[in-house]
């Protein structure tokens, strides 16, 4: 399975933040991009295997788009 993931560089206590939008609650964090995906993705492991124990279904992920604008 691939999820999409928001990794977001935490500009007060340093490195990075990192949430699963398809999976609410999912989130993360560590000291480098690479710590901050492989963090998610053991967070992401587990969520869905919680899912899987309480017969839940998994959430389809939303469409999910990143744009800039000017202000």
């Amino acid at each position: 399975m691939k999820f999409k993931v928001i990794i977001r560089e935490d500009l007060e206590d340093g490195g990075y933040n990192v949430s699963c939008p398809a999976l609410p609650g999912c989130h993360s964090q560590g000291d480098t991009i690479e710590e901050v995906l492989k963090n998610i993705k053991e967070a992401i492991e587990c969520y869905l295997e919680s899912l899987e124990k309480d017969k839940l279904p998994i959430p389809v992920e939303p469409k999910v788009e990143v744009m800039e604008i000017a202000v």
